[in-house]
């Protein structure tokens, strides 16, 4: 028995699995200042609120860059090469600053001049320094996607990272543990298959460190999240007009966050940035994404519940202005015109 175990424990730690190739766990060992995740940490998933992340998201794009701009802090346009798969894999897999035998063999193989590819190497190069401005902000990939591959896998963990993932992971948890005890609803069955894709997503995303794209896809999720809570807590106070506010503010972040930026921004950038990067992808690629893909599922099944719920709330209103329009009750109007067409039939 023991000795299955190891294998299967063997098996699943594969480096093929979870990481590039010539990569191993060896060289995800704290090294010059660079802090990397570790999976034995997730032991420590204790629940821990999401509030301050949300704050210092804030702070940082309306107070940091305000207060940056006030210091004279400017942010360089650095202007991006354009797209090359032979020369970015070359960068990233070779070297950075290639000799000059080999910008002419690129040359020769991009079917370009040799001054195009020192120029494009030049500026894919300044690409990878942070700007004053990236620097005053700390985390350029919270709004430029592409940031979230730079110098993958060997990018470091930051403090408030490794918070918000044990926070996150032990929330549902938590979840988990009491399902038994909680009142069944009508998704029920989805909740399960959230909950069991959220803490597999995170859990997998904390061991091949794709802590970035996974911070993203957490935050997306935590934004329309409170706001419903909040309004089940004013509905079972029987507060119906602040119910219906909050109701209605999380309608509206439901179907920007999940509808729009997690589609159109964060699955672009785990299904295609992750090609152009590499042509060999891993196996983690797909199980990730065939994840976050099930949780798009689930996504839309929930925003067809809460557009049913939006109309008949809507409906509610118009009837209830008519009724105040026409001096009665547009059910007794309504049951009068069925009384009349049943007379005339």
């Amino acid at each position: 028995m023991a000795y299955i175990l190891k294998t299967l424990n063997s098996w699943f730690w594969w480096e093929n699995i979870w990481m590039p190739i010539n990569c191993t766990w060896a060289d995800f060992v704290d090294r010059d200042g660079l802090v990397f995740p570790k999976p034995h940490q997730l032991y420590a998933t204790i629940p821990y609120a999401f509030v301050l992340l949300i704050i210092r998201f804030f702070s940082e794009r309306y107070v940091a860059i305000p207060l940056a701009k006030a210091l004279g802090i400017k942010n360089v346009r650095r202007v991006k090469p354009q797209p090359n798969p032979v020369l970015e894999s070359y960068f990233r897999e070779c070297s950075r600053h290639p000799s000059q035998s080999d910008i002419k063999g690129l040359a020769k193989k991009c079917n370009c001049t040799v001054h195009l590819v020192e120029k494009w190497f030049r500026r894919r190069r300044n690409l990878e320094i942070p700007t004053v401005l990236q620097k005053f902000k700390e985390k350029p990939w919270f709004y430029d996607i592409w940031q979230t591959w730079v110098g993958y896998p060997f990018q470091t963990l930051l403090p408030s990272q490794y918070w918000y993932y044990m926070a996150e992971i032990g929330f549902y948890w938590s979840l988990i543990f009491t399902l038994g005890i909680d009142i069944k609803r009508k998704d029920f069955k989805a909740h399960i298959v959230h909950h069991l894709a959220a803490i597999g997503l995170m859990s997998g995303s904390w061991c091949g460190n794709y802590v970035r794209l996974g911070t993203l896809v957490i935050f997306v999720h935590d934004t329309a999240d409170f706001w419903l809570e909040a309004a089940k807590m004013f509905n079972y106070a029987r507060w119906e007009k602040t119910c219906n506010m909050l109701f209605i503010i999380f309608s509206i972040a439901f179907f920007i966050t999940r509808m729009i930026l997690l589609p159109f921004w964060i699955l672009r950038a785990t299904l295609y940035q992750p090609t152009y990067y590499s042509t060999t992808p891993v196996i983690a690629y797909f199980l990730f994404n065939g994840m976050l893909l099930t949780l798009q599922g689930l996504h839309l099944y929930w925003g067809y519940l809460i557009f049913k719920i939006l109309k008949r709330f809507v409906f509610l209103k118009v009837r209830n202005l008519m009724s105040l329009r026409f001096g009665r009750s547009i059910d007794r109007y309504i049951f009068l015109v069925k009384k009349k067409f049943e007379l005339c039939c």
